[in-house]
């Protein structure tokens, strides 16, 4: 079972939401442009790990990504990856790394599956992002279709969600990595698939995600992007790669959602 951190589930205008983040001023201070951008979105989609929840806060990237070089190592195959690819923080990076050299291969299917269960794992100590869980209560409420778009395991997804009492808010319309390790983001697969499936027009949806690469699959699926940065460094990142709306907090999205009238 999921363990539940105390965290924003419950929902109304006088709710003292306690954060699983220190509550800071959104990035975006234009209000008016955010409200804009919300406005026009009658199908939102979601990255999972950032903006959803922290999922590797008590269980880090860094060891996953570790323990899948050391597994690798002990089927003597520590040759098969580059000394950059082997120090990387980053599990799928080295899943990726694999696969270009095996394509489809068991190898790559065990090892994919190893990142699933360490994955699984991790939804034990994740931590809900402040915000998100009224967030994507408040969006259901008011007749707005959601949708998950991640290079996680959809496994995983369902997992986490399903202890926060959150998958109703969007099943069946989870999308995640698959054996095709090629449609990863930034490849824009995982949200087109979304976007069919809940027969939504591009041009009436929104991405919500914390990385370059969700920035550039949103634009190569056509939907407009909102970055989602917890720090300086990644809220950079994100305005680098041509994010225009970036906001460091869900509370002003929350805000506006309040004095909008339902569908």
């Amino acid at each position: 079972m999921v363990r539940r951190p105390l965290g924003n589930h419950h929902l109304g205008h006088d709710t003292l939401l306690v954060t699983s983040d220190t509550t800071r001023t959104a990035a975006v201070t234009d209000t008016t442009r955010l409200g804009r951008l919300m406005g026009g979105a009658r199908f939102v989609l979601w990255d999972f790990d950032g903006p959803i929840c922290r999922l590797f806060a008590g269980h880090t990237a860094e060891d996953v990504a570790a323990d899948l070089v050391d597994w690798l190592g002990s089927r003597g195959l520590h040759g098969l990856l580059t000394e950059t690819e082997r120090e990387s923080p980053d599990p799928h990076a080295v899943l990726r790394a694999v696969d270009r050299r095996h394509p489809r291969s068991d190898l790559v299917e065990e090892l994919e599956e190893r990142l699933t269960q360490e994955e699984l794992r991790a939804t034990a100590s994740a931590m809900p992002t402040a915000y998100a869980d009224p967030l994507i209560r408040t969006w259901t409420g008011i007749g707005v279709r959601l949708a998950v778009a991640t290079n996680n395991s959809p496994r995983v997804v369902r997992a986490y969600l399903a202890g926060r009492g959150l998958l109703p808010c969007f099943a069946p319309h989870i999308y995640g990595r698959t054996q095709e390790l090629r449609l990863l983001k930034p490849d824009p697969h995982t949200l087109v698939r979304a976007l069919s499936a809940m027969g939504a027009e591009p041009s009436a949806s929104l991405f919500i995600g914390d990385s370059p690469s969700d920035c550039e699959a949103a634009r190569r699926a056509g939907v407009a992007f909102l970055g989602y940065a917890r720090n300086d460094r990644k809220g950079k990142l994100l305005r680098e790669a041509g994010a225009e709306a970036v906001v460091d907090s869900f509370e002003p999205l929350l805000r506006l959602l309040w004095g909008r009238p339902a569908r």
